[in-house]
């Protein structure tokens, strides 16, 4: 008869808050194991795969499950000591007091962050008086019909000798999507401009050129009177607009969008890298492919980076609405003023009425990747995203790719799909990403660098070509939360200043252009 396993529950799982009814497992627990817990020893029923939830004590069909000190669903069969918790089990239910939660909510008060001696990096004063970390040349479509002339023009300047020629250029990009006609020409339209006009006024553009059909409902020439496109921005005295049918055909008008760029970019290349303090920095936050571990060690360590560029001066901004459904309380009550927590309210009711409207569930967010990471309901993946904004007060919220105008933290409505969110992320003007991860995304996003976190070590090494940091360590004891906060604090300047992320180097970032696209295609 082979000896039972007696495992000290501590060495094996982590309980991130005292009041929690569950705790997430670091390694492999295998079913008939003995697992000391507090109330006694308990025979394992089930294996449990790492980063999901271990029971620490009986819990009722209907009781609130507790993680993070907060809840997270409720109990839909009896549930003992050590019995692994998940979608079997354990179901979202409603939010306790909900309607408590999000009235009369007080201001916060002003968390003092300590910033430590003034911080800076090398990048590139624009005209506007933003501060680009890349120098790229954007060649933007205004309608799926023109998406493929743009992206011959841009593969036109990918040869051998662009980086001889042009050595202050990062490279010419086309920035193409999947729609801009048969949609509505109110709401869904300005906001399919909002974007198109944040890519070619970002901070990280040094010249762009407009490409259309002619007959689209996102007019060409619309897009480039939008208010937030300066003359200077274009390159000269405007915006280089072309039109296909106008010009005569697609192969007429690569030749023109080609013989455009090449007057953009010796201005371009003019523009040199010199030092701007860390303040000029506006930092995206965004998670995908999370799993049980990214609440515990990558996003709290990712808080712990935006909190030190906050109290730089510097702007961070957090998105994904879906994803803090059910833990909006916690920036509410962070927010600066009752203006500021109402914005953010309003944001959730929108989302409540448009899960509604299409007979889904927001609960729905957590993507099959999500669940077999450990993540159960939307109020624990919710509770664990939520933990990238770290400590500071919510000076803002922002409608999505709207422009980000104010140093702090800040909100942004995005959908929780991460390249729609981190599209409107880079249009609203950041001109830094980090995005965490637990299942091992691969995402890169041109014109942004994207600095990307591993949640465990075995992602890390196992996808080590795509990871710029490793938060595993956090589980291990081997480092802080606070200590990976300030490397990856370390790293945004480091990319800021010119360091290529490995999404980068791999050449990522061409293709995940996805602007949210609202209504329908009639």
């Amino acid at each position: 008869m082979n000896d039972v396993m007696i495992i000290d529950w501590p060495t094996v799982a982590t309980r991130l808050h005292p009041s929690d009814s569950v705790a997430v497992v670091k390694r492999p627990l295998p079913a008939g194991a003995r697992l000391r817990l507090p109330g006694g020893d308990e025979i394992l029923a089930q294996a449990i795969p790492p980063g999901h939830k271990m029971a620490l004590c009986v819990l009722s069909p209907g009781d609130a499950v507790l993680k993070y000190g907060q809840y997270i669903g409720r109990a839909s069969q009896p549930i003992r000591p050590g019995d692994h918790v998940h979608s079997h089990n354990l179901a979202a239910g409603d939010l306790p007091n909900a309607a408590e939660r999000r009235a009369h909510l007080a201001a916060a008060t002003q968390v003092g962050l300590a910033s430590g001696p003034p911080r800076e990096f090398l990048g590139y004063s624009r005209p506007t008086g933003s501060v680009g970390t890349r120098n790229y040349v954007a060649v933007i479509s205004s309608v799926n019909c023109s998406a493929s002339v743009s992206r011959y023009v841009a593969e036109a300047f990918r040869g051998p000798d662009f980086a001889k020629d042009f050595p202050n250029v990062d490279g010419v990009i086309a920035m193409t999507h999947k729609s801009g006609c048969a949609m509505d020409p109110g709401e869904p339209t300005r906001l399919l401009q909002q974007v198109l006009a944040g890519v070619a006024c970002h901070p990280n553009v040094g010249g762009y050129a407009l490409i259309g059909l002619g007959c689209e409902v996102n007019q060409v020439a619309s897009l480039a009177q939008n208010s937030r496109l300066s003359p200077a921005s274009g390159g000269g005295p405007g915006p280089v607009v072309l039109n296909i049918q106008q010009a005569g055909g697609a192969r007429k008008t690569v030749d023109a969008g080609i013989a455009a760029v090449k007057q953009i970019l010796p201005r371009a290349n003019g523009s040199r890298r010199e030092p701007h303090p860390a303040s000029r920095l506006t930092l995206g936050l965004n998670c995908g492919g999370s799993d049980g571990y990214s609440g515990c060690t990558a996003n709290p360590a990712l808080g712990v980076a935006s909190d030190l560029l906050v109290a730089h001066g510097g702007a961070s901004v957090l998105a994904e609405t879906p994803e803090i459904y059910g833990a909006e309380h916690l920036l509410a009550q962070r927010a600066v003023s009752p203006e500021v927590r109402d914005k953010l309210l309003a944001l959730i009711a929108w989302w409540e009425d448009h899960a509604r409207r299409h007979n889904t569930s927001i609960d729905n967010n957590p993507s099959f990747g999500n669940r077999q990471g450990g993540l159960t309901t939307i109020y624990e993946k919710s509770l664990g995203a939520i933990a990238k904004a770290g400590q500071a007060p919510l000076s803002a919220v922002y409608q999505y790719a709207e422009a980000i105008r104010s140093p702090g933290l800040s909100f942004m409505d995005t959908p929780g799909y991460d390249p729609v969110s981190m599209t409107g992320l880079m249009a609203g003007g950041c001109n830094v990403a980090v995005f965490t991860t637990g299942r091992g995304s691969v995402y890169g996003c041109k014109p942004t660098p994207c600095v990307k976190v591993a949640s465990n070590t075995l992602l890390y090494q196992r996808q080590g070509d795509d990871m710029d940091i490793n938060a595993g360590g956090i589980l291990d004891g081997s480092r802080t939360i606070e200590e990976v906060g300030a490397a990856i604090f370390e790293e945004i300047l480091l990319v800021a200043s010119g360091k290529k992320t490995r999404s980068e180097a791999c050449g990522m970032g061409d293709e995940e252009f996805a602007p949210w696209i609202l209504g329908p295609t009639l």
